[in-house]
């Protein structure tokens, strides 16, 4: 549960919760405030912390979204901020900080940071980071609810669907797949058929990719060795 604070939640949106989210995390209150008045004239949802700790205990954003996160924050450095937000591609992180430090952006950059940008900065340059920022975290979210469906589609399979899937999508043919699992090739095309349809894999190719993705082949060569 989030700490409450008088900092915490300054700017929180009424509007609907499909809306992009920018959060913004920095223990300057003069910042807060003009960052609040900036970021909700683009249009944008809005929330800010004073502390790391009270933006890390907040749940997770399931709409586009990215943090404006400053460098020196009082209890948790925004560097170990970013390295504990580390699985969360679809929440970028904009690095804002009052001093110039080469190594720092350096880190910062190559940790997966979508900018870093040193006070003072101009509004339009923060604005067009941020919408790079909450396209990258859309992106994000539509490749992970993608994932999600396909690993729903695969757990929908029987035992036998999931062999021939396997197999198939490492190349077999149906007589060496029926080989392979001691059934006939009409019982093969059968499970084929069936396991393609609660797929939803219009060719091959389109399954082999879905495969690819879900590690299935990987695990059946991984067998076989």
């Amino acid at each position: 549960m989030l700490l409450s604070s008088p900092h915490s939640h300054e700017a929180r949106s009424g509007t609907s919760a499909a809306k992009p989210i920018v959060f913004v995390v920095d223990d300057d209150a003069s910042v807060r405030e003009f960052l609040k008045r900036l970021i909700e004239s683009a249009g944008w949802q809005m929330e800010t912390f004073a502390l790391a700790r009270e933006f890390l205990s907040r749940p997770r954003a399931l709409v586009p979204n990215c943090v404006v996160l400053d460098v020196g924050l009082p209890d948790i450095n925004g560097l170990d901020v970013q390295q504990r937000l580390a699985d969360r591609s679809d929440m970028p992180i904009i690095f804002i900080t009052g001093q110039t430090d080469v190594a720092m952006t350096v880190r910062a950059m190559k940790a997966g940071a979508a900018e870093f940008l040193t006070k003072p900065f101009g509004n339009d340059v923060l604005l067009e980071a941020i919408r790079h920022a909450i396209e990258r975290s859309a992106a994000a979210l539509g490749q992970e609810a993608e994932m999600q469906a396909l690993r729903g589609r695969y757990a929908s399979l029987s035992g036998r669907e999931r062999e021939v899937m396997a197999l198939v999508a490492a190349g077999l043919l149906n007589k060496l797949v029926g080989s392979e699992l001691g059934i006939s090739e009409i019982t093969v095309k059968a499970h084929r058929g069936k396991m393609m349809r609660k797929m939803n894999a219009r060719s091959l190719p389109e399954l082999v990719h879905m495969a690819a993705k879900l590690g299935v082949v990987t695990q059946v060569f991984a067998k076989a060795a």
